[in-house]
C-alpha cells in the first residue's frame, strides 16, 4: 500500500529486548485513530536480532542496513521512502509516549502548524548532569539565532507533512543532531512549529549518546544551519563586536598617541587588524545573505 495517512519512522539499533513492545504500543494507538498507517522500522546495523523481532508483524515494513549508518541517515531514508502523507519520527527505546502519536497528527490536520514536536517536561536520559546544561545552552543559542522560542530543540518525537520536509532532508547529518536540523530548517524558512508537552521516561536498554562528542556536534549543527538560512545572524554580531573593539582601540591609540608623543595617528597593528577583520566579516555576511536570498528567489516563494 503506497497511499497512507501516516508513516511512523522507527530507527532501531540493538533494541531486541523491547522493540516488539514499542511496535505493539504504536500499533494499538494508531488502530484506535482514524488514520491509515505503517510502521517503518529501520534496523540500523543491529547485531542482536532486532529486525527479526518485528519482521512480518502487521503494519510493519522493515528496512535493514547491513552496517550502522546513524539515526540521521535512518530518519532521512525512512522519510524519503515513507508511504504516508505525514511522517512521524520517534525512538524505539520506550522513552517517548508513542500512544500520543495520533494527537500530533490531529494538530497537523488543523493546518495551524507544519511540524509538531513533543516537548519534554523533564530530562530523564543518561549523563543527565552533562546533558541538561549542554542542551540548555545549545537551545538558548538556537533561540537567539532563529529569534524564536524553542521549548525542546532535540526531542525525538515529532510529526510533519512529508512534502514540507522533502526539501530539507538532504541537510540532515548522520547522527542525533538530525532532529535539531529539521527543527531549524522549518523555523528558518517561515514554517510553523508547534510544541505539545509530553512526559519522558527512562530509557530501556543502553544509550548510544556520547555527551561530549554529540554536544559538540549539536552546537556545530545549530551554527551551520542558521548560517545556511540566516547568515546575517551569525556574521553581523561578530563583525559589530570586532568593529566596536577596533573603534575603542582606535580612540585609545589616537588619544594616547597625542598625549605621549604628539602623534595622533600612531595606530597599533592590533587596532588595524580588529577593524579590517570586522569589515571582512560584515562583508562576508552580506555576501552570504545575498546568495541565500537569490537562491530562495530562484526556487520560488516559500511555503506558508
Amino acid at each position: 500500500m503506497t497511499d497512507l495517512d501516516v508513516t511512523v519512522v522507527l530507527p532501531a539499533l540493538n533494541e531486541v529486548g523491547h522493540i516488539g513492545q514499542e511496535v505493539d504500543r504504536i500499533t494499538a494507538a494508531m488502530k484506535e485513530s482514524p488514520y491509515s498507517f505503517e510502521i517503518l522500522v529501520i534496523d540500523d546495523g543491529s547485531t542482536d536480532g532486532t529486525g527479526d523481532a518485528v519482521e512480518g508483524r502487521p503494519f510493519v515494513r522493515l528496512m535493514r542496513f547491513p552496517v550502522n549508518r546513524g539515526s540521521g541517515t535512518a530518519r532521512r531514508i525512512g522519510s524519503q521512502e515513507a508511504y504516508g502523507k505525514y511522517v512521524v519520527w520517534t525512538d524505539a527505546d520506550m522513552t517517548y509516549p508513542n500512544e500520543r502519536i495520533p494527537e500530533l497528527i490531529d494538530i497537523l490536520e488543523t493546518g495551524r502548524a507544519q511540524q509538531v514536536v513533543g516537548a519534554r517536561r523533564t530530562e530523564e536520559g543518561t549523563h543527565k548532569l552533562l546533558r541538561v546544561p549542554a542542551k540548555f545552552m545549545i537551545r538558548r543559542l538556537a533561540e537567539y539565532l532563529t529569534a524564536t522560542e524553542i521549548p525542546d530543540l532535540n526531542s525525538g518525537l515529532r510529526a510533519f507533512k512529508r512534502a514540507d520536509a522533502l526539501p530539507y532532508l538532504g541537510l540532515l547529518p548522520t547522527g542525533f543532531s538530525c532532529v535539531t536540523t529539521i527543527t531549524l530548517s522549518f523555523l528558518s524558512n517561515g514554517l510553523v512549529v508547534e510544541y505539545m508537552p509530553i512526559d519522558y521516561a527512562q530509557r530501556a536498554g543502553r544509550s548510544h549518546f556520547h555527551p561530549i562528542k554529540d554536544a559538540y556536534r549539536y552546537i556545530l549543527q545549530v551554527v551551520r544551519m542558521v548560517t545556511f538560512f540566516e547568515p546575517l545572524r551569525v556574521f553581523v554580531p561578530m563583525a559589530l563586536m570586532l568593529l566596536f573593539l577596533g573603534g575603542a582601540k582606535f580612540l585609545y591609540d589616537v588619544i594616547g598617541g597625542a598625549i605621549t608623543n604628539g602623534d595622533p595617528f600612531a595606530l597599533s597593528i592590533n587596532t588595524v587588524l580588529l577593524l579590517i577583520t570586522g569589515l571582512i566579516l560584515f562583508s562576508m555576511g552580506l555576501l552570504a545573505d545575498l546568495i541565500v536570498r537569490t537562491s530562495k528567489h530562484s526556487a520560488g516563494p516559500n511555503r506558508q
